[in-house]
């Protein structure tokens, strides 16, 4: 079997060696032809992908078999809901995942796959189940405590000067947006408002 081998790890040579000798060594073990070594140097959102990135392009291509690396959370650490994605991608498109350091994956084995994704799907639901139930709580709190909710109302004066300078005809959407300091959709939703003569501009705009 044709594999690629990915690791993610920080600026530490140290820990690239620990990571890929033991990789190359289970390769040869395994009989696993060894297409290519993919190397992205950072950690958490600081990591730059740009190796990860030829190495999914390859694979769209098929020049490997699987993809084999240290652990799971080196291919992505973008959560459960992301994990499973990826993995059912590259399911799809007949690339494997083996995890060194957790046996239990891997995708090799379609029975195997299949147990896992549906273990990790499951797992990935109670996942955002309790974000749910703590952002629900949270808003509901910060209602308690009579703070508000959402994003701030727009002053009048300013809703009044862009409608101004939407009337000049001298601007473009983003440059209304600049000078007033607001979000450029915000101006859209004022023009579309404004050129369909709505009443009672304000409380149209600034109410959510």
């Amino acid at each position: 079997m044709k594999i690629a081998i990915y690791v993610r790890v920080s600026t530490d040579k140290q820990e690239l060696r620990n990571q890929l000798e033991p990789l190359l060594k289970y390769a040869e073990k395994q009989n696993y032809e060894v297409y290519k070594v993919y190397k992205d140097i950072g950690s958490g959102k600081d990591t730059n992908r740009t190796e990860f990135n030829k190495m999914m392009a390859e694979a769209h291509q098929r020049k490997f078999d699987a993809i084999l690396v240290w652990s799971l959370d080196r291919l992505t650490r973008e959560g459960l809901y992301k994990t499973i994605n990826l993995l059912e991608y590259l399911a799809k498109i007949g690339i494997s995942i083996i995890s060194y350091t957790e046996p239990y994956i891997n995708t090799t084995d379609e029975l195997v796959r299949n147990i896992m994704l549906a273990i990790l799907s499951t797992l990935a639901k109670a996942e955002r189940i309790k974000i749910s139930e703590r952002t629900k709580a949270g808003l509901q709190r910060a209602k308690s405590e009579g703070k508000r909710i959402g994003r701030p109302k727009v002053p009048n004066k300013v809703v009044k000067r862009i409608v101004s300078l939407l009337n000049t005809s001298e601007y473009s959407v983003r440059e209304i947006a600049d000078i007033c300091n607001v979000s450029a959709a915000f101006v859209m939703k004022i023009k579309k408002v404004f050129t369909k003569g709505v009443a009672n501009l304000q409380n149209e705009l600034t109410t959510k």
